[in-house]
């Protein structure tokens, strides 16, 4: 049936991916073009004007009337430099996400819909308030909501109900569990995912959904360690950790899975990991839906020279510097196929709930295994 006929049509696919996602969207619209089966790109050129105070605007190079439009961003990526008062400064998440807002004020009302994809969600960890202090994360998802954004598409949020401070806008939380565990078992060859050979480990109690589910679909054990933290003080923001308590069975020669939403500075996976082969586990693997690295590579070579981590795991759902990617304990998790597909649905008005639970494809794989 013709697109233009189609009562389920949005309307004509346009992605505009800013500068913070250009490589993640060059591969989303080939993925696209290719279940199409069309030569043309779906992609909307747009070009990010800074001006030599900072301030800066959003330009889109051609027509968007009538589009079903995606804007993605990488509110995450540090990598981009502009020059401010001569010297070089670098794109933080705030800047990002201004941007994300100068983009959809240059569409100026003139797409069919508007859908911001963020694959880390601005502000996810200021999601809910203690005491006297801001409410970024509700707050900026209200500003989209009143911008006229349709839909707003995130990944592995920090804690998914911050979606309760928007009523009219949709919400979908994704995660990339199958690509994951698919590029884990690929990779890991010697791999054996025996209930009694391999354990699940969730590094705190926040994340212990997450390693239920991956233990469940791998059908081995899960265990836990508990973070205790000296509450009398702050250091850089947070409690301090006194010490990683684990619950859980013996790990001694299990291969053991550390799975968690990010990794930032990598102290906690660094604490368990030791904690771990102290108890003899054979091999320790980290999986993370974003990596940010914010302390540097320099422990995790150093721990992966001295065996005590095996492999990290994480998606491309965020800015990763290329010497990193290059790196050998770290294995990137590709996830434009996935959102292309979404994508793809979303512009048909079709449902995605198919990609909402992995559970029966991770079966799947590995049953083939």
């Amino acid at each position: 049936m013709d697109n233009i006929t189609n009562p389920l049509f949005n309307g004509e696919l346009g992605i505009v991916a800013l500068e913070s996602c250009r490589e993640l969207g060059e591969k989303i619209n080939y993925h696209i073009r290719e279940k199409r089966d069309e030569d043309k790109s779906y992609l909307i050129k747009s070009e990010n004007i800074r001006f030599s105070n900072g301030e800066g605007k959003i330009k889109l190079e051609e027509s968007i009337r009538g589009k079903d439009v995606y804007i993605l961003c990488d509110v995450g990526n540090y990598s981009i430099e502009y020059k401010m008062f001569g010297f070089m400064n670098h794109m933080g998440p705030d800047e990002h996400f201004q941007d994300i807002k100068r983009t959809i004020s240059a569409i100026r009302g003139k797409a069919e819909r508007i859908t911001v994809i963020m694959p880390l969600l601005y502000a996810s960890r200021q999601h809910r308030r203690k005491g006297r202090e801001s409410l970024d994360c509700a707050m900026a998802l209200q500003e989209l909501e009143r911008l006229g954004v349709h839909e707003i598409i995130t990944f592995d949020a920090h804690d998914p109900n911050v979606q309760n401070a928007i009523t009219l806008t949709s919400f979908e939380n994704l995660y990339p569990t199958y690509d994951i565990v698919k590029t884990f078992i690929k990779d890991e060859e010697d791999l054996e995912i025996d209930k009694n050979k391999m354990i699940v480990i969730s590094p705190d109690t926040g994340a212990m959904d997450r390693a239920i589910y991956y233990s469940s679909v791998l059908g081995v054990d899960v265990g836990l360690f508990y973070k205790r933290r000296d509450h009398s003080r702050v250091v850089n923001g947070k409690n301090p950790i006194v010490e990683h308590e684990y619950m859980g069975r013996d790990v001694e020669g299990c291969d053991v899975l550390i799975v968690d939403d990010m990794i930032a500075s990598g102290e906690s996976v660094f604490d368990i990991a030791l904690e771990l082969k102290k108890r003899n586990a054979k091999n320790v693997y980290v999986a993370a839906t974003f990596a940010f690295f914010t302390e540097g590579i320099e422990k995790f070579e150093r721990f992966y020279r001295e065996g005590i981590i095996k492999r990290v795991y994480s998606t491309n759902l965020t800015y990763i510097p290329p010497h990193v990617k290059e790196a050998e304990w770290f294995k990137e998790v590709d996830m434009s196929f996935f959102i292309a597909m979404v994508v793809n649905k979303l512009n048909y008005n079709k449902s995605i709930s198919s990609y909402l639970d992995a559970t029966r494809v991770i079966e799947e794989l590995l049953s083939n295994k």
